[in-house]
Order: structure tokens, then C-alpha cells, then sequence
């Protein structure tokens, strides 16, 4: 029998730092076993936890110290279990952390636990730290151990070191199951490579009270479909059969599932005929399969004649009646959405919150609002929740028809419904009023976006250049660059090419190619490296060399938004005005990343910059409205 230590001998199982992972006992207390801790930044590694690297000096359990079992540990990896089931797995580490923290010896199962757990998030990295850490504990890993670890190998696809813990597995006096080997033939199957999964099946023969059972043909019927060869996936069936078992509705569905994937619907609904002779019943699986491969294909009378089949006799579920709702939708076909909806009714199915945002979303990108309201109301009187999508496809058709004070008052309608609104919702109004001139609102929402601790990506930051190029503030939308930084936002080409083109959109042909030389760099090195230039020197540019770019003293109004504006790649310009106007200097930007602490607050500033000096006319903002429904941007 292999001991433990020889573990790291291994190139799988790097050990983890020394210094986070051995306990010793100093002064009559066994100091802490620190794991380490993953963190937001990166969630493919553990990081040491520096708050068990403190606690060296802490009494620990006297039943942990005597390697006893502890009622504590027990519980709380019970907890960790059940939260696994409840689908929370990430949830499982900060259990296991507190543990300790609180000077407990984590278990076997304990680290079995949070291993299942870090490989269903596929936190594949940090497994090995996980096994140097059982291995430094002077544990003795069981056959439920070595499985976790062999699962978590094989659903990363690295069958070698899969391969290797077979290995110690066997060199540790433990046999693999039938279970081991079909892991492994998953893990093949994942990895690309069915093939070897044959090699395996010929281990299983030679293994002492191993079998293989319809679960390991089903996974390898599986490997073959994914690599869309269904002539080898065939042959596995033939296998099935003359190895005494029969094929189950797993391997029928697996089978249909290829078929509908590579556009032969036909085909996956003769496979029932196959089923029924035997005698395999099509279950729910198998009708939403066929539904949804006709409708993948268009075929959505296809779809309908299958719903009818009375031979079946199945009972359609609202995940199928959602797919040809959708397919009926996408067609724009409202007898066919009706058809459907009056067959929910016929088998007795409600619709759920997807049925009633696939309707919505139809009404809402034909433009017809109060019809999509009206569904929106319907949906709340039936009992039905909406969640953030449904208030989103609200929110856009708003926006699409130039209603943005309908779309920014649905933040707070969700508030009072419970509903935490997102970033794609903040970034769609935002995009509204971006697009209807109304900079300073769009800035208002983003500083409600910050209040309510929701971070904005890269879109959003992308939606507000576009904003301020289309209002020929171009230093504006430069200055976005160097907040993004702030966000620990990455910029793209796209981003850069949007500032290059507001300073193109006022004439500045060299400050565009200044950043299109920014662009070549990020190509060159892979990292968008801005030029941090003071605001005022960017203002001084626009002052300098206005007058060659245009006529003297006279700026270009931003173009009147028309209805079917969708955002930056669609923009369009309807009409041109010429104001003349005197000198400006703008002495504050809410914009400029000087001006913020985003250590404290995320908004944008105090106030608003005061470009226009028309107070008689009470405007505070950058943007005044007139009657000709043009937008005027004053710079005095």
C-alpha cells in the first residue's frame, strides 16, 4: 500500500503551500488548517484565507485536537450536503471556512464535500490544493474520496490524471466500482474522445465483481451523439442488446436528442416506434425533444400533429408548450400562439413566467406597448411573479418607443415588488435617454445604478460613450475610458473605435487617430493602455482647433433621434442645426475621474457640469429643450 506522502509525487496533485496547510500544536492547541478561500477576482483558484492565518494564536476544539469526531463538524457538513441538493454549492466554502476559523478539524467527508461542491462550479483548479490539503492532514482518502477526485478530473477533461488516481486508488488496497469506470467514460466522452472509452469497458471485464450496466452504455451512447457520430452510438445499442439488457428511455432520448440537433426531427419520431416495440414508453423527455426540433426547424404544424398524437398518450408539460410558443412567436403567427395557448388549457397546464415574457417580448419588438402591458397584467393577476427578463422586455420596448419615463419608472415598480433590478435593465434606460439626447439623465441613472451596489459592465460604460459622441462631447466620452478603470472595466476595440468616432463626428481627425494609435497598442500588447490626459488639455484641443474644423464660432447641434433608434450601431441622423455661440470652459465635470472618490460613492459627482449659462432660462444640465424638438448643447 502506497502511503499518502507519495501523493505528491504526482504531477496532478501539486502540493499546496506549505505554510496555509500544516497543523501543528504549540502551547497545548492545535493551530488552525487554513483552506484557501476563493474570491470574486478569480474563482478558478483558493487563495490562502488571511483570517486563518491570524487565528494561529486561537484555542481550537479540545474533540477536533484528539481527533475525535465533533458533533459541530458533523452538523455543518451536513449543512454543506443539503446545500449542494438545494443547488447552492457555492455557498458550501464559506461553511467550510468558518469551520476553521472557529479552530475545528474539517473531516474526510468534510473535504469529499467541498470538493463535489468546487467541481460542480467548475472550480477545476482548485482541486489539487484540496487533496494536498488531506494528504498534509494525515487522512487516509476512502473510495468516496478518490471518486470525488476522479469526477472532478474527468469533468475537466483531464482523463490522464482521471487515469492516475485509478491508479493510487488500487495502489491504496481500494477496487473501482462500475460507477468508477462509467465517470470515466463520461469523462472521455467530455474530453472528446469516445473511443477510449472501449478500452475501458475491456478493464471492466477483467475487474473482480464489475459489470457494465445500462448506465455505462447510456453514457457512452452519450460521448458518441457529442461527437455527432450516431452510426458508432448505434453500435453501443447493438452492444446493449447483445449483453442481455435492454436499451431504456435514456438511450432513446440520448439518440433523439442527436437527431433533432442535426435538423432530422423525422427521424428522432420514428425512433417511438423503436421504443414501443420495446417496450419503452416516450416519456415527457422524449415529446419536448421532438417539439423542440420541429420547431428548431420551422416545421410548426410538424410540431402541432405530434402535440395531437393520442397514441402516445402523454401530457405535455409547460417547458414543451413554451417551446412552440416561442416557435409561433418567432413567425409571427398569432392563431398558432392562440392554438397553443387553448391546448394548455385542453391538458390543463398553466403558463409560467417564460410563457407570458415570450408573448410580451413579441408585442414589445413589434412595438405595440399596451399590448405587451396588458400581457404584463394578465401575467401579475394569474399569481405569476415577474422576474428582472420580464421588467427588461419592458423596459426596451419603452425605450424603442421613445418612452424612457415609462422604462426608468419600472425600477422602481420592481423595488416595491421585490424584484433587484439589474444591469441589463439600468444600461437599456440609460441607453434611452442616450439616445434621446438627455445626457444628464442617463448620468442620473447610472448614479442609481451605483446606489443600489449593481456594478455596470462593459456595455454600459459603451452605451454612454456612444451617448456623448452623439451629443459632440467627445472629451466626455474619453473620459470614460479612465473610469471604466476605476470599475476594473476592460475596454475593447469596440470601445476605443466609439471614442475615435465622437472625436471624428466634430471634425478632430488627428484626436481620432490618437486613439486609434491607443487601439494598435492594445493589439500590440494586449492591453488597452490610455492616454491620461488632463481634462482641460482635451478641452483646450476642441478650443484650439474648432475654428479650422468648422466656421468661426459657430457649433454643431446633435441630431434629432428618430423612432426606430436602437443604439450606437444603428444611430441615425435626421436634420442638422448651426448655433453660433461664444467661448466655454468647463471648470467642472462630473465626468472626470479627478473628480471622483469612488472609494465612497460611484456617482458620476455632486452636479452636473454647467456648460450652458443661460440662467435666465433656469437650466442647470448640459441640455436644453426647444420647441422645434431639437436638442441645443450650449458652450459658453
Amino acid at each position: 500500500m502506497t502511503h499518502m506522502g507519495e501523493w505528491s509525487k504526482v504531477n496532478s496533485f501539486p502540493r499546496a503551500n506549505k505554510r496555509s496547510e500544516e497543523a501543528t500544536i504549540t502551547n497545548g492547541r492545535v493551530q488552525s488548517l487554513p483552506i484557501k478561500e476563493i474570491y470574486p477576482d478569480d474563482k478558478n483558484h483558493l487563495h490562502l484565507d488571511s483570517k486563518s492565518l491570524d487565528s494561529l494564536s486561537q484555542p481550537h476544539c479540545l474533540v477536533c485536537m484528539n481527533k475525535e469526531s465533533c458533533r459541530i463538524v458533523r452538523s455543518r457538513t451536513k449543512l454543506m450536503n443539503t446545500l449542494i441538493e438545494r443547488g447552492k454549492p457555492q455557498e458550501v466554502q464559506s461553511i467550510f471556512n468558518a469551520l476553521i476559523e472557529e479552530g475545528h478539524r474539517p473531516s474526510l467527508i468534510s473535504y469529499t464535500t467541498l470538493l463535489t461542491a468546487l467541481t460542480i462550479q467548475k472550480h477545476f483548479e482548485s482541486i489539487p490544493s484540496v487533496i494536498s490539503q488531506v494528504e498534509e492532514n494525515g487522512m487516509k482518502p476512502d473510495s468516496i474520496f478518490f471518486n470525488a477526485v476522479i469526477n472532478a478530473f474527468s469533468e475537466a477533461g483531464k482523463m490522464e490524471e482521471a487515469m492516475d488516481t485509478v491508479q493510487k486508488m488500487k495502489e491504496s488496497g481500494l477496487k473501482p466500482t462500475t460507477s468508477t469506470y462509467n465517470t470515466l467514460i463520461k469523462g472521455y466522452g467530455i474530453s472528446g474522445k469516445p473511443e477510449e472509452s472501449l478500452k475501458l469497458l475491456e478493464m471492466m471485464s477483467g475487474e473482480e465483481n464489475v459489470r457494465p450496466n445500462i448506465r455505462t452504455f447510456n453514457v457512452l451512447v452519450r460521448a458518441w451523439c457529442k461527437k455527432k457520430n450516431i452510426m458508432e452510438a448505434w453500435n453501443v445499442v447493438h452492444k446493449i442488446i447483445a449483453s442481455g439488457m435492454q436499451p431504456d428511455a435514456v438511450t432513446y432520448n440520448t439518440l433523439a436528442t442527436a437527431y433533432a440537433q442535426n435538423g432530422e426531427t423525422c427521424q428522432a419520431e420514428g425512433l417511438i416506434v423503436e421504443m414501443q416495440n420495446n417496450r419503452v414508453q416516450p416519456n415527457d423527455r422524449t415529446c419536448g425533444i421532438i417539439i423542440g426540433g420541429y420547431c428548431k426547424e420551422g416545421k410548426l404544424k410538424e410540431a402541432l400533429r405530434f402535440m395531437h398524437r393520442k397514441d402516445l398518450g402523454l401530457r405535455p408539460n409547460v417547458v414543451v408548450f413554451n417551446s412552440l410558443v416561442k416557435g409561433f412567436v418567432d413567425t409571427m403567427d398569432r392563431d398558432g400562439v392562440d392554438q397553443v395557448l387553448k391546448l394548455m388549457k385542453d391538458f390543463g397546464v398553466k403558463p409560467d413566467v417564460i410563457t407570458y415574457s415570450t408573448i410580451m417580448n413579441a408585442w414589445s419588438s413589434a412595438g405595440f406597448m399596451e399590448k405587451c402591458r396588458e400581457i404584463f397584467d394578465d401575467m401579475v393577476k394569474a399569481g405569476i411573479k415577474p422576474d428582472g427578463h420580464v421588467y427588461s422586455i419592458l423596459a426596451k420596448g419603452y425605450v424603442r418607443n421613445q418612452e424612457v419615463e415609462k422604462a426608468e419608472e419600472l425600477l422602481t415598480a420592481m423595488i416595491k415588488a421585490g424584484v433587484h433590478p439589474n444591469v441589463v435593465i439600468f444600461t437599456t434606460i440609460m441607453s434611452g435617454w442616450c439616445s434621446s439626447g438627455r445626457m444628464e439623465h442617463a448620468i442620473k441613472v447610472f448614479d442609481k445604478m451605483c446606489e443600489y451596489s449593481i456594478s455596470p459592465n462593459l456595455k454600459t460604460f459603451e452605451t454612454l460613450i456612444w451617448g456623448f459622441g452623439e451629443a459632440k462631447l467627445p472629451w466626455k466620452a474619453e473620459e470614460i475610458l479612465q473610469i471604466m478603470k476605476e470599475f476594473g472595466v476592460q475596454p475593447e476595440k469596440s470601445t476605443v473605435l466609439l471614442v475615435a468616432d465622437a472625436w471624428r463626428s466634430i471634425g478632430l481627425t488627428k484626436e481620432a487617430n490618437r486613439m486609434l494609435g491607443v487601439l494598435k497598442t492594445k493589439e500590440k500588447t494586449n492591453q488597452v493602455k490610455t492616454e491620461e490626459m488632463p481634462f482641460e488639455s482635451l478641452e483646450k484641443i476642441y478650443q484650439k482647433k474648432s475654428a479650422n474644423a468648422y466656421q468661426p464660432n459657430i457649433l454643431q447641434i446633435p441630431p434629432v433621434v428618430t423612432n426606430d433608434q436602437k443604439g450606437p450601431a444603428s444611430a441615425t441622423r435626421k436634420g442638422t442645426m448651426m448655433m453660433r455661440d461664444g467661448d466655454f470652459s468647463l471648470e467642472i465635470s462630473s465626468l472626470a475621474a479627478k473628480s471622483m472618490n469612488l472609494s465612497h460613492t460611484c456617482k458620476f459627482g455632486e452636479r452636473l457640469p454647467i456648460i450652458c449659462q443661460k440662467q435666465s432660462r433656469g437650466q442647470l444640465g448640459v441640455y436644453g429643450q426647444f420647441p422645434q424638438s431639437c436638442t441645443v448643447v450650449f458652450l459658453n
